[in-house]
């Protein structure tokens, strides 16, 4: 029963903390606090607590690389002008009336192209976000609409790490999950696509094309080279290069362009690197064209950190299993996904991160799908279909709060990124409609 009102009181406070605006990292902490008295009643030591919070913590190094590389090919980008490029380029096809739609349609393309979610914000989402800016339309819409089509490919690309996870973890082929992905993907694919659609005949943004081009025209020399940048990620990622040399080779191929195309010298580049890029003339676009910087990723890297010493904890006690108990009530198909759902919001929300989501996930649940003679297929299509996409649902899971400070947003994106809770939603009716058809 403790730990119970110790799962109510975290996610009570954390969620109290998102909505007072308040710096994650500091309910985290005092979530800490009181899982290790909680612990330390149960009769683990204090020194065993500190090694497992520190044994987690030590896995977060890689992401921690990872979202500082973020930072900095933001800031290369603005300054080789390559994002500037994609405004340019961008805002000449995109239609007014439609802006909201396409936003969501691009990213689903670029994400189901590159697989991978901060990718696919980093490159079109960054732009996208850039064209909006100057209307009178509600940035979260248009960040939400980014997120929700940037999680499509994260979800069911073959080139997507989470996809691969799942797959190694429940022994499938990845190719026959995603088939099953993309049928059950169908119909909250339709409803979201036409909500987005309703929404930006009646929000059309407004921008002022020709002003916006003109002025990148005089700040930038904008011309195809300048999206290389872009392209080498797109195309590294496609050829299955690391991401992390992808973002490495893309850095540098900025760093010749920033300097021999838009004149910036070697200094300015580090400063744009390490403190985020900014115009340094005065421009109608100078609070618009910003961003990046190693320093614009150091908060969301001390959230991981202490995130993952809070998963490591979970991990190392085996605290969560616990939760199986309850599981075993979950004897219908539909309850079993509602189960399924419940386990990835609680996983997601004290793991804090999707990968420790998917693996907490699926390590409680497995048994009750084989149990209930559901094979592995049916396990990991049920993953993808909740865990994945209910984790960038958490404000304080990096897989929504990387992907909201890259767009120099935050979490105000959550109600209108529908195709992240119409999956779920619409695939638990789906098993309750079959249900119902079979017994009558």
């Amino acid at each position: 029963m403790d730990l119970i009102f110790f799962l109510i009181f975290s996610f009570v406070l954390l969620l109290v903390s998102v909505f007072k605006g308040y710096f994650i990292v500091y309910p985290l902490l005092v979530s800490i606090i009181a899982l290790f008295l909680l612990l330390l009643k149960r009769g683990f030591t204090l020194n065993k607590l500190f090694a497992l919070a520190w044994a987690g913590s030590k896995k977060s190094f890689s992401v921690i690389y990872i979202l500082l590389l973020i930072g900095a090919v933001i800031a290369i980008w603005m300054s080789a002008g390559t994002v500037p490029a994609i405004v340019y380029y961008g805002i000449q096809f995109i239609h007014p009336t439609i802006f909201i739609v396409s936003a969501f349609i691009l990213s689903l393309l670029v994400s189901l192209l590159i697989g991978t979610s901060f990718g696919t914000v980093s490159t079109i989402g960054i732009a996208l976000m850039i064209m909006a800016s100057g209307s009178s339309v509600n940035p979260h819409i248009t960040a939400g609409a980014i997120i929700a089509g940037a999680y499509f490919g994260d979800r069911c690309s073959p080139m997507s790490s989470s996809a691969n996870l799942i797959a190694i973890i429940t022994q499938t082929k990845i190719h026959t999950n995603v088939r099953r992905m993309l049928v059950t993907t169908i119909f909250p694919l339709v409803v979201s696509t036409i909500f987005y659609l309703l929404i930006s005949i009646a929000n059309p943004v407004e921008f002022e094309r020709q002003n916006i081009t003109s002025e990148i025209a005089r700040l930038f020399n904008v011309n195809p080279i300048v999206l290389l940048p872009a392209l080498a990620i797109l195309l590294l990622a496609w050829l299955r290069v690391e991401i992390k040399i992808s973002m490495l080779v893309s850095i540098l191929i900025g760093l010749f362009i920033s300097i021999f195309i838009q004149g910036y010298s070697f200094t300015d580049i580090l400063r744009y690197i390490c403190l985020g890029f900014e115009l340094s003339e005065d421009s109608s676009l100078k609070n618009i064209i910003l961003g990046g910087g190693i320093i614009s990723m150091a908060r969301v890297c001390l959230v991981v950190v202490v995130s993952t010493a809070f998963a490591g904890i979970f991990a190392g006690t085996k605290i969560l299993e616990y939760v199986q108990i309850y599981l075993k009530k979950a004897k219908s198909r539909s309850n079993l996904f509602l189960a399924t759902n419940i386990i990835g919001i609680a996983a997601a929300a004290f793991g804090c991160t999707q990968t420790i989501a998917i693996l907490l996930t699926e390590e409680l649940v497995k048994d009750n799908y084989f149990k209930n003679q559901l094979d592995n297929y049916q396990l990991a299509v049920d993953l993808e279909n909740s865990v994945v996409v209910l984790s960038p649902l958490i404000p304080w899971n990096i897989a929504g709060l990387v992907p909201a400070t890259i767009l120099m947003t935050d979490s105000g994106f959550i109600p209108f990124a529908f195709y992240l809770y119409f999956l779920p939603l619409f695939n638990y009716f789906d098993f309750k409609i079959k249900e119902r058809a079979s017994n009558s």
